[in-house]
């Protein structure tokens, strides 16, 4: 039986691999353009903050990649596939094309895209799809992509997991479950996206209140995080206006499920775990966060099967 090769370019948005390189990374967000002294200074501060020095970030992608070939060998044992996964980062290397070069190199003919991230926007998902598309068709790899799993049960499996881990916690440290209001978030986008028509609002609340569901929790809403600092407005409200709202109604507990992100890193452990819990405390509330997916066998699973489901069509 001869087996088919298939690549697997596992994207995500990337993150530096040491201090110094902060400084690149951040002029490739800002496409080409150097970031102000006091920007780079504020970025810095905040990774030292969350890494001391160390920086555990880019490992956390490195084991879902290892993680999701791990998974699609054992689903595909016995078949005529053998799947290879490589890396692809938005704003650092290896880029989204370093990726699909590689797979060329490799003699991958045929490949399929996957996002580290479960929601659709045309500035997200849909501009790393835009570039492994030119680089495939440069290279003549015939290549699909998974635009979005935001429903996938074993994803809502994964993620009301969580939640309910955390409520019981709540629940042993004296509070009442069905007290604790749980907020879901997401990073912001311009809202100019909701006028394109764009599915990323409606997903994120889709999956919102498939977890809810799932986890048993009726007291919830959803905010935003983490917004640019860009003349456009963006999709609010944001997570911090959303604690001060919920201070002056007596909320007193919080579990934070962003659900918009799948690993530790920036967003998650100093947006949340330092910024948000600032002001939770400040505020005389307490503020917990659900445990990141990272590579979680349900999530591991929900990206291989939707890998799978595509590549079953060219069987």
């Amino acid at each position: 039986m001869s087996t088919t090769k298939i690549g697997v370019l596992v994207m995500s948005y990337g993150t530096p691999e040491s201090m110094d390189q902060v400084e690149a990374y951040y002029t490739h967000i800002r496409r080409g353009h150097p970031p102000t002294p006091e920007q780079l200074q504020e970025l810095t501060e905040r990774y030292e903050a969350i890494v001391g020095g160390v920086f555990p970030l880019r490992a956390n992608t490195d084991k879902q990649v290892a993680a999701l070939q791990e998974t699609l060998a054992r689903m595909s044992a016995g078949s005529d596939q053998q799947f290879i996964c490589y890396q692809g980062l938005k704003h650092a290397r290896p880029f989204i094309e370093d990726g699909v070069e590689q797979m060329f190199r490799d003699g991958i003919h045929q490949a399929i895209g996957i996002v580290l991230a479960p929601h659709y926007s045309v500035m997200s998902i849909g501009g790393y799809i835009k570039r492994a598309e030119a680089k495939a068709a440069e290279l003549g790899i015939k290549m699909s992509f998974v635009h979005s799993y935001h429903l996938h049960p074993k994803l809502i499996q994964a993620f009301a997991n969580r939640v309910s881990a955390k409520l019981e916690q709540f629940k042993e440290a004296g509070a009442k479950r069905d007290q604790v209001k749980v907020l879901f978030s997401a990073h912001s986008l311009p809202e100019r996206i909701l006028q394109m028509g764009d599915p990323y609002q409606d997903q994120l609340l889709e999956t919102a209140g498939a977890v809810a569901a799932e986890a048993g929790v009726k007291d919830w809403q959803f905010t935003w995080q983490s917004a640019g600092r860009t003349a456009d407005p963006w999709l609010g409200p944001d997570i911090l206006d959303t604690l001060r709202t919920l201070s002056q109604e007596q909320v007193e507990d919080i579990l934070v499920a962003p659900i918009g992100f799948v690993s530790d890193h920036l967003e998650v452990l100093y947006d949340l775990d330092i910024e948000a819990k600032t002001i939770a405390k400040e505020l005389d509330m307490r503020l917990e966060r659900i445990d990141s997916l990272g590579n979680d066998p349900l999530y591991m699973e929900t990206l291989g099967e939707c890998v799978m489901k595509l590549a079953a069509d060219w069987a």
